[in-house]
């Protein structure tokens, strides 16, 4: 059989319920990330203290691993077209509340670890959406894609444009546009996508059962795909995380922290676009597990203590490894029951932002008791170490699947469900 050939990026821009989802994302999107600064920058006028500076930007990560869990299951209980609009409007609610002259740090705080705890709930039940939008074959990949794309897109440009708004208005003022990109994402949500009813609203045998976050974890072929999207990243935020101090330490001043913070984004946007636009699904699951594994590998690099030159190279090269996620994304929505997928997505998320942060932290840790450079090359040793360990595990999960239902196999197990060359899930998932 002929390889399945790549629908491309112009058939999921052609869905015009995927445009509007793509337009709501890209409103929140820059909104938030300019908030972010914005609310970085207010606290340290207010407080003088570099650390509740550096506190903002990390409450952003941690309250997800308690979002991602205690509120997963909102994700299938309620209507997809609701949950996102209420997510929206809360968020849009905290940023107006930020905005006000009288609010106090403390709340300023607070009101940041409530978007946090409510973003996962709202990546999950989006990324699940698309299933029902694009259905669950190369569209849906390819969709994802374009959402992580634009994701870095906005950072890359949001905070460059956050920069230049503080110039001119207050941070107060600039915490506004979090509100405003909120309400304009609920808007659009609300009015350009269609209302489809709850996940589990036929209340399934696996939907009924308590704890389905506990009955996805308990499955290997789901716990494997989790780790694959959990893991790499983990050892992937070291050189961003030190990007301060290594500029400092090879003499790269203000700029070169700039552009080290830039590298992997860059990397990571044109990976995707190629691997999306030139491959077809066959080709992108080829490449995933040999990406994974090696997606830190460039670091051992840093062990030579390179330039930024060098440097800007191997954290492009890594970043350029995150295109695993195509044919690691099509392996996911086939091992999820649909009746779970909102909750499954919710804890990808939540766990993605989670490690991210816990990798950042401890990133920061070792850097007080080792050269940047050898924290960083130790990343990448450990990372590829562990990359190559997760990589095995989903390779034999894989097989244990494929014999069917039994000890360790699950619910991701049983006829049906195929996860090679762009095969889709069984005939039952809507996704």
């Amino acid at each position: 059989m002929s390889p399945a050939p790549s629908a491309g990026y112009r058939a999921v821009f052609a869905v015009p319920e995927f445009r509007t989802v793509f337009a709501a994302h890209l409103l929140s999107l820059l909104g938030l990330v300019v908030g972010e600064i914005a609310l970085s920058v207010l606290v340290y006028r207010t407080t003088g203290s570099p650390l509740l500076s550096a506190l903002t930007f990390a409450l952003g990560f941690l309250p997800y691993v308690l979002g991602g869990t205690l509120l997963s299951g909102v994700a299938d209980r309620y209507p997809a077209r609701r949950v996102l609009v209420v997510c929206d409007l809360v968020c849009a609610a905290g940023g107006a509340a930020m905005a006000l002259p009288a609010t106090p740090v403390a709340v300023l705080l607070a009101l940041r670890c409530l978007h946090a705890a409510v973003g996962p709930v709202f990546i999950g039940t989006r990324a699940a959406t698309l299933g029902d939008i694009l259905g669950t074959g190369d569209l849906f990949v390819l969709g994802r894609s374009l959402l992580r794309v634009v994701t870095q897109g906005a950072q890359l440009a949001g905070f460059a444009a956050g920069g230049l708004l503080l110039t001119a208005v207050s941070p107060r003022a600039a915490l506004a546009a979090t509100a405003a990109g909120f309400l304009g994402s609920a808007l659009l949500l609300r009015f350009g996508t269609r209302r489809r009813p709850a996940r589990d609203g036929a209340r399934t045998e696996a939907s009924a059962r308590p704890g389905g976050v506990r009955t996805l974890l308990a499955d290997r072929r789901i716990r494997a795909l989790l780790l694959l999207s959990w893991l790499p990243p983990f050892f992937l935020v070291a050189p961003e995380s030190l990007a301060a101090p290594y500029a400092d330490a090879i003499g790269a001043g203000t700029t070169g922290v700039g552009l080290l913070m830039c590298g992997m984004p860059v990397g990571t946007i044109l990976a995707e676009v190629l691997a999306g636009s030139l491959l077809g699904p066959r080709g992108r699951e080829r490449i995933a597990l040999p990406l994974a594994a090696a997606t830190v590998l460039p670091f051992l690099a840093y062990v030579l203590r390179p330039s930024l030159g060098w440097a800007l190279l191997l954290v492009a090269l890594a970043g350029a490894g995150s295109a695993y996620t195509l044919g690691a994304d099509q392996w996911f929505v086939a091992a999820v029951p649909e009746e779970l997928r909102g909750r499954a997505m919710t804890l990808q998320a939540a766990g993605m932002m989670t490690i991210q942060g816990l990798g950042m932290a401890l990133a920061g840790v070792a850097a007080e008791f080792a050269p940047v450079h050898v924290v960083v090359a130790g990343a990448g040793l450990l990372g590829t170490a562990v990359g190559g360990a997760v990589v095995r595990e989903v390779v034999r999960s894989r097989a244990a699947a494929g014999r069917g239902a039994g000890p360790g196999t699950g619910i991701g197990a049983g006829p049906g469900i195929r996860d090679d060359a762009g095969q889709d899930v069984a005939a039952g998932y809507a996704r």
